[in-house]
């Protein structure tokens, strides 16, 4: 009989060990590469972003093209692509009815800004799809969403300059002579819808619908899911909406919200009254468009990932109304400065597969532990992240300081910046393959994948 009592008792532990186990693991997202049995099952992913208007030229109107520049992405040791089908002027590159097909995007040629017109009629996103998935790599889409138009030398494209019914829905800057609409403000580049309006919304989560129609398609991200910036929006739509947030109306606005001269980064000692508040209603604002997106992409397909792609730079990212972190990071305890208690409730990382992170630092600073280093973007971003979704972050190669740097530092630095990055996160990312191809500099990139392979497989 003690032998029985003796197993029952040992069979008692095993069982509450096994659940408390279970316990402390339940929400943990597993990841294919982590351990198991001392081996790992695969690498990290590896994704190069592909912009529509710079790469236009090339891919426009030629599947060959294509086939040709993902053929040297997968031989450089990419696993994973994504691809613009939404540029700034906010047209559309894939299957929708809800907006006009992309006819002219603008791009630098060697003579200049050119206005880059497209013939052919075949489906964009599905011959990246189908060459893609024929190369043995992953491929997602990308949107700009919260964007309407754009202004360049070459004109007004997009939505927002045809349709003059859509005025209503351009986002009301507070600029140092007054609140104007986007439209009227006169500066050129991507013009903002109002992300507090539920008919952008609703329009953005159809088009969304449509994009996660693509049954083969791997995944989508959306770029620019955000406020146009810290001055983005003032008009009386949004106005009521944060007075029904806070319960009660506001006396003096914008004056107890905002100022012109408060700029992300640099907040004066006094602060207007209801500053903390206001960035807590647009953290909000998208923290519920991007749960419903989500909700929008698993209804269509359970399978698709869906993920975003914002700038590492979290300490001042307040400034366009996005906390990208796990509701469980505690902002306020970090950040008193700008953020109140209620902020962190707004982290939407939990309802994220990837977050894809802008570490977006000079080729000089590629390995450090803070922000505006490659390596120090990534590592703090796990760290606000959580273990929510997978943080896979990496560099703009030819942007910024990378343009002007020493073409020798920029070299190594692209080699570099794969460790740095793959390393500190779940992955590796690199901005953006027009940069690789106008300097020829893929094989930099692939030293850094080749030596991160090697490590794996000791």
């Amino acid at each position: 009989m003690k032998l029985n009592y003796f197993l029952i008792y040992c069979l008692a532990l095993i069982i509450s060990f096994s659940t408390l186990s279970t316990s402390c693991d339940k929400g943990k997202k597993e990841y294919p590469w982590e351990w198991d049995d001392d081996e790992k099952v695969s690498e990290k992913p590896r994704y190069i972003w592909i912009d529509a208007a710079a790469n236009f030229p090339d891919f426009a109107d030629s599947k060959e093209n294509i086939r040709r520049d993902l053929t040297i992405a997968k031989n450089a040791g990419f696993t994973d692509i994504v691809v613009c089908v939404r540029p700034n002027s906010g047209d559309a590159l894939f299957r929708t009815s809800r907006i006009a097909q992309v006819e002219w995007l603008g791009a630098w040629l060697p003579a200049g800004y050119t206005k880059i017109t497209r013939t052919a009629t075949w489906d964009y996103l599905q011959a990246f799809i189908d060459i893609g998935h024929e190369l043995g790599l992953k491929v997602h889409a990308s949107i700009n969403t919260f964007v309407g138009g754009n202004l360049t030398s070459l004109g007004g494209s997009g939505m927002l300059f045809r349709d003059p019914t859509k005025r209503e829905w351009a986002t009301q800057l507070l600029t140092s002579t007054g609140i104007k609409n986007t439209l009227d403000e006169g500066s050129s580049g991507a013009k903002f819808f109002n992300p507090v309006s539920e008919d952008v919304q609703n329009f953005l989560l159809g088009l969304i619908e449509d994009l996660a129609s693509y049954k083969d398609l791997d995944g989508i991200f959306l770029d620019r899911g955000r406020f146009d910036d810290i001055n983005s929006d003032f008009s009386d739509y949004s106005r009521e909406k944060f007075e029904n947030f806070l319960g009660y109306s506001i006396q003096n606005f914008p004056g107890d919200v905002m100022n012109a001269n408060i700029t992300a980064g640099n907040l004066p000692a006094t602060l207007p009254t209801y500053f903390k508040q206001w960035l807590e209603f647009r953290v909000k604002t998208i923290h519920d468009f991007m749960e419903k997106a989500q909700k929008t992409v698993k209804t269509k397909n359970p399978e698709m990932s869906f993920g975003v792609y914002v700038g590492g730079w979290y300490s001042t990212y307040y400034g366009v109304g996005v906390n990208w972190a796990s509701p469980d990071y505690n902002t306020a305890a970090a950040f008193p400065a700008w953020a109140n208690a209620n902020y962190k409730n707004y982290g939407y990382a939990d309802h994220m597969d990837v977050i894809l992170i802008g570490a977006y630092a000079a080729p000089t600073s590629i390995f450090g532990t803070t922000e505006w280093t490659v390596q120090g973007f990534v590592t703090n971003a796990k760290n606000k992240i959580r273990n929510d979704a997978l943080v896979i972050g990496g560099p703009d190669v030819g942007n910024g300081a990378w343009a002007t740097t020493d073409i020798h530092v920029v070299n190594r630095a692209i080699t570099e910046s794969v460790d740095a990055a793959i390393n500190a996160g779940d992955g590796y990312f690199l901005f953006d393959m027009i940069h690789l191809k106008q300097k020829n500099q893929w094989q930099y990139v692939k030293a850094g994948i080749d030596k991160y392979l090697e490590s794996v497989k000791k």
